[in-house]
């Protein structure tokens, strides 16, 4: 079992539960490939994490035992495609606490969730009989931050180009936090949407929402919370958060490509206007006009990603075994003892919090003045996977001054060993680039 050193001050709790983290690799076949002569060493989890076996089996026995629509069908295969379907979203809903499944609407990724909701206002604020707390118009704002993926920019960016409404933002500090200095200001009786991430895909930053949560009720607006980033790796429920919409995706949670999850409250999901026309999302079609199925079926028009979504409910099952209480206590030890190893090495920066607390297992740096892509192609030829570039978060590399940062990401089946090679690794690249 891999043992990892707590670092001096940092607290143990008996009744955390624990895994024996050498097991948990072995669900994963892909860890036991060589990159470039070398042991993979796999730090880009924060981009997409490894499948288990379990995962993997389940896609397979889908296809071949039980791959038909849902939905429609009255035949046998049909129906056994339609529980399982059905069952990963109960899965989902539990996974997060959901108060009933219906609020659970498959999509294909956390970046089309967060566009469903964006034009859900726009289809909203064309229509005089929408429901007034999707429509949108000049002199109405929408709040976001300078920490955000693109994924949750640009879609509010367009949506206020289609409106009228104004953009707005919370700032960052200097260690990495949402600067939350003018939130009265920020938020106020003219927001009509926060939307926030939750957990940072490039500072690794876990934003407590309590403070901005209560000014959005205050206010009467909506909070949307990306958790792309800390549903795979901590326990998230979305009664505890209070927002109004959660986004993730499955790809990042040991599940397949090709599916995510948007979870509303039911009230709001019955309220919004559809997005995508088509089969299985209307109630009556005629040549005069359409009436549309309740939620969740009124925003998955089409065949869904059946198999990815069998796949995602393989997932949570995964989760669930090992116990998310688990994968967080795992995360947040390595983590302590990267940041302690990777402050040993000379000249490297770290962009956001530099203690265990308040953070996830995402850290980005630079060495230097290397670049970070002679930095990713170095720990490449020994086998350490980690991504370059500015991870779809450009804003914040513009905030701390730098064209890109290096990102190394953990998650459960990542060891102090792999931490230890990582810092090798960059002690190479100091080298060559000396």
């Amino acid at each position: 079992m891999t043992t990892i050193a707590i670092p001096q001050g940092m607290p143990q709790y008996d009744d955390v539960p624990r895994f024996d983290v050498q097991r948990v690799r072995a669900d994963f076949p892909i860890l036991d490939r060589e990159v470039n002569g070398h042991p993979m060493v796999y730090l880009d989890s924060a981009a997409t994490s490894q499948k288990p076996r379990q995962v993997l089996d389940a896609l397979r026995e889908h296809y071949e035992r039980h791959n038909g629509n849902v939905s429609r069908s009255v035949h046998t295969v049909g129906t056994e495609a339609t529980e399982a379907y059905e069952g990963a979203r109960a899965k989902v809903a539990a996974f997060i606490n959901a108060p009933s499944p219906d609020g659970v609407v498959f999509t294909k990724n956390s970046t089309e969730a967060i566009n469903l909701v964006a034009y859900g206002f726009s289809n909203a604020s064309a229509g005089a009989a929408a429901d007034p707390r999707f429509r949108l118009g000049p002199g109405d704002e929408v709040v976001i931050s300078e920490m955000e993926h693109h994924s949750n920019i640009v879609p509010w960016q367009l949506l206020c180009e289609r409106t009228g409404a104004t953009l707005r933002w919370f700032g960052l500090t200097e260690a990495g936090r949402l600067d939350e200095s003018n939130l009265d200001e920020l938020v106020n009786e003219r927001t009509k949407l926060v939307s926030l991430v939750h957990m940072s895909n490039i500072l690794g930053t876990v934003n407590a929402t309590a403070r901005i949560t209560a000014r959005v009720r205050e206010v009467g607006a909506l909070l949307l919370l990306d958790c792309s980033q800390s549903v795979p790796h901590l326990p998230v429920d979305v009664v505890d958060l209070d927002a109004d919409f959660v986004v993730f995706t499955g790809h990042k949670m040991c599940g397949p490509t090709g599916i995510g999850v948007l979870w509303g409250r039911t009230e709001l999901l019955a309220g919004m206007p559809p997005v995508l026309g088509g089969g299985s999302m209307i109630e009556t079609v005629t040549m005069a006009g359409s009436t549309f199925a309740p939620v969740p079926a009124r925003f998955e028009a089409g065949t869904p990603p059946i198999a990815e979504a069998v796949g995602l409910g393989a997932a949570v099952d995964y989760l669930t075994g090992l116990d998310m209480r688990a994968v967080q206590w795992h995360e947040k030890e390595l983590t302590a003892y990267a940041l302690d190893a990777l402050a040993t090495v000379p000249g490297l920066r770290i962009f956001g919090p530099t203690t265990p607390v308040g953070r996830g297992g995402t850290i980005s740096f630079a060495l230097g003045d290397i670049h970070p892509h002679d930095v990713g192609q170095v720990l490449d030829s020994v086998g350490v996977q980690v991504r370059v570039g500015h991870h779809c978060a450009r804003p914040v590399c513009v905030r701390y001054g730098v064209p890109a940062t290096t990102r190394a990401s953990f998650y459960l089946y990542t060891t102090t060993g792999e931490v230890d090679a990582l810092v090798r690794g960059l002690e190479q690249a100091r080298k060559v680039f000396s």
